[in-house]
Parts: structure tokens; C-alpha cells; sequence
């Protein structure tokens, strides 16, 4: 072999050698595609869970969240999330709030909107994604994708550390876990489309709180029964209905 082409493909077997089996980021493009992909966008989509109301809005890169109910008092409670603000009201009053109180609404809000719309919201900007090898679960073959977050425009838990399974065939998200605010670990059950849009609920399996660092090994947990079940995530009442363009 001339020496040129020899050496042209040494380098292609090293580089080769050096790239992950899979890209994580091809991965969670077809699992957007496969639970809705364009629908997503110019949408608002409300749903209630548990005692709660919940309307989410996206447009043209802006959300906007909403979060009604009464609490133990009957109070009317209103809560709104946007990409610069967050308001909460009681019985229709502005309610002043400090900066930890901020923090405690926002997230409850935010949280509950991020679930619902996996996988579309790791199409954000702040998602840094790495491939974590593959898995069998229940007899399907999975790509687990390790997701973590930049600082910059990942909101007030940008340190947490989340890991998705996604179906080799169907390319849809089946299983999830995380670690803060206890680790748990999750089983999609119940998929509906509505609107163009796959929602999932969810059993929620409790992991070990006194160790939030093996997260990424539920898959194997789960597999041996040693995750206990500990509550279901529901979503009732869902409708999607088209934004007008702005």
C-alpha cells in the first residue's frame, strides 16, 4: 500500500476509534420526532395533575406557564412562569414574594411543565448530552443518554444530572431517572397522542436517598426488582390547542 494511503487510513481508524458509538444529540432528535416533533411548537396545552391546573404555552422560544389551585385554606391560587418573571396571586391579589420564595414556585411550576414535555425540552440550548451506552429493559433493547446542564440558561437546578432511555426501534422515551430532590426513577406507561403530540404517564420508582450518585445503573435496579414503586404520574384532561402566530 503506497505510504500516502496508508497513513490516510490509519487516521481514519483512530478517529473512528475515537467517536462515540452513538450521538446523543441524533438520539434525542428522533425521540422529538417520534413524540411530536413540529407539533410541540405554537401550542398551549393544558391538563390537570393532581389538584392542580396547568397550562403551558411555547412560542417562537418564549414560554409561558401557568399553575391554578386552592390550597388548604380554599385560597385561589394563580401562579405564572414566563421566560422574565414569575407571578403567584391569592384570590386574585399579587402576593410579594422574596427571592427564595421565587425559587420555591418557579421550580414547583417548572418542574411539572419539564416532564410533560420531555422530550421536547432537551432541545434546549442549555442541554449538554453525552451518550451512555445501551441497556436491555423488559426484553427491548435501549440507548441511555446522560443529560446535565450549562449553567448559562439552566435555570436554578443546572446541577442536577438526568438519564433517559430511549427505544432503539421506536426511538421513543420509555424510561427516565434523576437525582436531586431524591432519586427516582421512572417507567412511561399509558402513551396517548393528542394534538400530534405523545403524552405519557408515568410509575415512579424510589431509589436510595442516602446515595443520589448511581442513577445511571436504575435500569439494572429496576431489571432485579429492587426499586419499590412509590406513587403514578398522571396527567388527565389533556388538550392541545393551536397559538395564534404573533
Amino acid at each position: 500500500m503506497p505510504r500516502l494511503l496508508l497513513v490516510a487510513s490509519s487516521l481514519f481508524l483512530i478517529t473512528a476509534a475515537c467517536q462515540p458509538q452513538n450521538d446523543a444529540r441524533t438520539i434525542i432528535d428522533q425521540a422529538i420526532a417520534a413524540h411530536g416533533g413540529d407539533a410541540y411548537q405554537n401550542k398551549r396545552i393544558s391538563f390537570d395533575f393532581r389538584q392542580f391546573h396547568l397550562v403551558l404555552e411555547q412560542q417562537n422560544g418564549r414560554f409561558r406557564y401557568e399553575r391554578s389551585y386552592r390550597d388548604s385554606a380554599g385560597v385561589a391560587i394563580h401562579e405564572v412562569l414566563t421566560n422574565d418573571s414569575f407571578i403567584r396571586t391569592r384570590n386574585n391579589q399579587a402576593q410579594p414574594l422574596d427571592t427564595a420564595q421565587i425559587g420555591k414556585y418557579s421550580r414547583a411550576v417548572n418542574s411539572v411543565a419539564y416532564f410533560v414535555l420531555l422530550p421536547h425540552k432537551l432541545s434546549d440550548p442549555a442541554v449538554l448530552a453525552d451518550y451512555a451506552g445501551q441497556s436491555q429493559i423488559d426484553g427491548q433493547a435501549y440507548h441511555k443518554v446522560r443529560v446535565r446542564f450549562r449553567a448559562e440558561g439552566g435555570g436554578n437546578d443546572y446541577q442536577d444530572t438526568f438519564f433517559y432511555w430511549f427505544n432503539q426501534q421506536t426511538h421513543t422515551m420509555d424510561y427516565l431517572a434523576y437525582s436531586e430532590g431524591g432519586p427516582r426513577f421512572r417507567k412511561a406507561i399509558n402513551p396517548q397522542t393528542i394534538g400530534g403530540i405523545r403524552f405519557q404517564d408515568y410509575i415512579n420508582y424510589k431509589g436510595d436517598e442516602k446515595d443520589t450518585t448511581s442513577v445511571g445503573t436504575y435500569d439494572q435496579r429496576y431489571q432485579a426488582r429492587q426499586l419499590p414503586e412509590l406513587s403514578r404520574i398522571e396527567q388527565k384532561n389533556i388538550q392541545v390547542t393551536p397559538l395564534a402566530n404573533q
